[in-house]
């Protein structure tokens, strides 16, 4: 799967063009507008990098990293500011920033440090946290999924299937790339036998009361998500 990068900025013209610059360079992008918004989305725990701009409407990125940390959320992240000052930047890199970009910041540059947290993040293991859509939770590290206190026992093939799913929240997940990821080869099975396999995940996350998490994007593919994010995204 591509690398899922959450870029929280208030200018139109940075989110646009990080995104539309980012996806060039092959990462899935979503972008968010506020502090809030971007706190919400980050602790799905679903991305694999964020680039923070300080200055946010709402909650400050400074904040924002603070939350992050404090519930053990360790993405990597990457502090956007137009403030170039030391005591600044040491603050970031104090708060558990994995680097800082002042603005105006070279793309080329930007993007070698996305790859390079990437790559140490990758080294040292880290990225394999719980994924989180509202009461769900997807241990990545025990394979164990859990509705609240509820325990939601599925086979090895159906968590592939949800781990994709919650890891991309908020995102249309084409049948093709569940084959691709899940049965690792498009030709290994059929379109037919995800439709199986997502009906078997909804019974057991609708046996808990989640079902309503997983849903059928019609043409499309599937989506995993819920009211809050649904709100978030559209905003």
């Amino acid at each position: 799967m591509k690398p899922r990068v959450l870029v929280v900025d208030d200018e139109p013209g940075v989110r646009k063009a990080l995104q539309r610059g980012l996806r060039a360079e092959g990462m899935d992008v979503v972008t968010a507008v506020d502090g809030p918004s971007g706190l919400r989305l980050a602790q799905t725990g679903s991305f694999d990098v964020l680039l923070l701009d300080i200055m946010l409407p709402g909650l400050s990125g400074y904040r924002v990293l603070q939350r992050l940390r404090a519930e053990g959320i360790s993405t990597p992240v990457l502090l956007v500011s137009a403030k170039d000052g030391e005591i600044d930047q040491a603050d970031g890199l104090d708060l558990g920033a994995d680097g800082y970009l002042v603005k105006p910041f070279s793309f080329v540059v930007l993007v070698a440090q996305v790859r390079a947290v990437l790559r140490r993040a990758q080294q040292e293991g880290q990225g394999r946290g719980p994924l989180r859509i509202g009461g769900l939770v997807v241990d990545r590290a025990t394979r164990e999924v859990r509705w609240h206190d509820d325990p939601v026992a599925l086979s090895p093939r159906e968590f592939g299937l949800l781990e994709v799913l919650v890891g991309r929240a908020g995102t249309v997940v084409t049948k093709d790339e569940l084959l691709r990821a899940v049965w690792g080869d498009e030709q290994a099975a059929t379109r037919n036998v995800v439709e199986v396999y997502v009906g078997y995940v909804r019974r057991k996350l609708d046996a808990v009361g989640a079902g309503s998490l997983v849903r059928t994007v019609r043409g499309h593919g599937y989506l995993a998500s819920d009211p809050q994010l649904d709100e978030v995204l559209s905003g």
